[in-house]
């Protein structure tokens, strides 16, 4: 005779989305991953995505992120308005998923009047610098200007990832086993 067939494992329990986790991953990188207990996880990214995101403003002389406010610059040709200051500068929308730390940009887009004030609010962190100052980078200096915003924009999508990480939790999870089944005596 053979033996009866062993039942087959329970199928894992469906995957329950974490939104707060997975907005906290997006204000700090790894912040959702500490909250769910995976702090060498959540960790890892935090220090990793932090260390590229601002040795890339580094090597970009801390003025490689920003958004542009080209109307004020007297472009008779540019349209008003934040998607066609995207437009220009798209390099933005793949620095922004790191969080926080792109927010200042926002703020000195959003805050800069109409004439560029002598003391800009935070001393002008992540203000748009002006396209004489962009050129003499582009001009006087090798590409590590062009080199660390690369760095940004690749921290900043990876953050998407850690993100989806968060909210999605773990990609194995382990099934509860079976609890053992008596075998009859013969």
């Amino acid at each position: 005779m053979s033996s009866p067939k062993p039942p087959s494992p329970p199928p894992p329990p469906p995957i329950k989305l974490d939104f707060v986790a997975g907005l906290l991953s997006y204000l700090v990188p790894g912040l959702g991953q500490l909250t769910q207990g995976r702090v060498g996880k959540g960790l890892l990214y935090l220090v990793c995505l932090y260390t590229l995101f601002f040795y890339g403003m580094n090597l970009g002389k801390w003025q490689n992120v920003y958004l542009p406010n080209y109307v004020e610059e007297g472009n008779v040709n540019a349209k008003k308005g934040l998607a066609s200051n995207l437009y220009t500068r798209f390099q933005f929308v793949g620095q922004f998923p790191i969080g926080i730390a792109a927010w200042p940009a926002l703020y000195q887009y959003y805050s800069s009047g109409e004439d560029k004030d002598a003391n800009p609010p935070m001393n002008g962190w992540m203000r748009a610098p002006s396209v004489v100052r962009i050129n003499e980078l582009q001009r006087d200096t090798d590409k590590t200007w062009d080199l660390g915003w690369v760095y940004t924009i690749i921290a900043g999508v990876l953050n998407v990832l850690v993100i989806y990480d968060a909210l999605a939790g773990p990609a194995f999870r382990q099934a509860k086993a079976a609890p053992p089944q008596e075998t009859p005596p013969t």
